[in-house]
């Protein structure tokens, strides 16, 4: 019987993780198989035991569940505890969850839209495992502020004291300025006021994905979006997406999902097989089906 991986998430019908992630196994000639696994929030603690089994191996974990999974697993690292938030599982004897979405985001960021995040002004759309993924990562790269808004807003509170409690430990003896963390409001959106000075804005909810009930909206209106920021846009089905069609006619630089996601897959990969990623293989396999699919 051969050894599976398993991506477990609702809903799943967007996802291209199966395909690059087994073009990536086949490559390196593992006998592996990576299967979707959609589960809505009811399942989510028979499918964390399925993966006991001894054919399982590990899994991703995606939309809604990165933060629901935390406390059915037997540990997770020093990282994904700060996070908050889990999108890889291995099993070896147990289950230990990681997050590579740190890792994935900070990749895309830096090696494909070509941004510093260092000194700089942010807002974050969305408080779910992703927005917290993206927020901690920009926290270690030393933005100069993070202003975070959730629809509903009692999140987006509750993940920027969390992020306040992060700063005060890791900026502790240290003398670099802290950063300035804040909540706002998610109709505050529908003004420009709420980008002035900004140079990134990042969206991390599921808000224009493929086969959601949002799919074809955009979080932000054109009107408000300046042509001096980076808009970095983490759904990348379709592509491009609602928000980044209205961020390109606005004259904004713009940056799709897709990278972070290959990134992020390739470090899962290597803690579920211990061997290096064919990374290039990934991107060609993701960028075919993609175009495939939105052509």
């Amino acid at each position: 019987m051969p050894r599976c991986i398993g991506l477990i998430g609702y809903p799943l019908r967007h996802s291209v993780s199966p395909h690059f992630q087994q073009a990536a196994l086949d490559y390196c000639g593992l006998d592996i198989r990576y299967e979707l696994r959609e589960v809505e929030p009811t399942g989510l603690h028979d499918a964390v035991n399925d993966l006991r089994k001894p054919q399982n191996i590990g899994a991703n974990v995606t939309v809604p569940h990165k933060e629901a999974v935390l406390p059915l697993l037997d540990r997770v690292d020093d990282l994904a505890g700060a996070v908050g938030a889990v999108n890889t599982v291995v099993k070896d004897s147990r289950l230990m969850g990681f997050n590579t979405d740190v890792y994935g985001f900070l990749q895309a960021l830096e090696n494909e839209g070509h941004f510093d995040p260092q000194g700089k002004r942010v807002v974050v759309m969305g408080a779910g495992g992703a927005a917290r993924a993206v927020c901690f990562a920009l926290l270690q790269r030393k933005v100069m502020s993070l202003a975070v808004t959730n629809r509903t807003f009692e999140r987006a509170g509750a993940l920027v004291d969390a992020l306040a409690r992060y700063v005060e430990g890791d900026r502790r003896g240290s003398h670099d300025p802290k950063p300035r963390v804040t909540a706002f409001p998610w109709q505050s959106l529908s003004s420009a006021d709420t980008f002035q000075g900004c140079d990134l804005i990042v969206h991390c909810t599921t808000i224009g994905m493929k086969d959601t009930p949002r799919e074809g909206q955009s979080p932000l209106g054109l009107e408000v979006i300046p042509a001096s920021v980076l808009v970095y846009d983490l759904v990348y089905n379709p592509s491009p997406t609602p928000l980044l069609e209205l961020a390109q006619r606005a004259g904004a630089r713009v940056l799709g999902g897709l990278p972070m996601l290959v990134y992020q897959g390739a470090a899962s990969f290597e803690l579920w097989t211990g061997r290096e990623a064919p990374i290039g293989v990934m991107f060609e396999k993701a960028r075919e089906i993609l175009v495939g699919e939105t052509t």
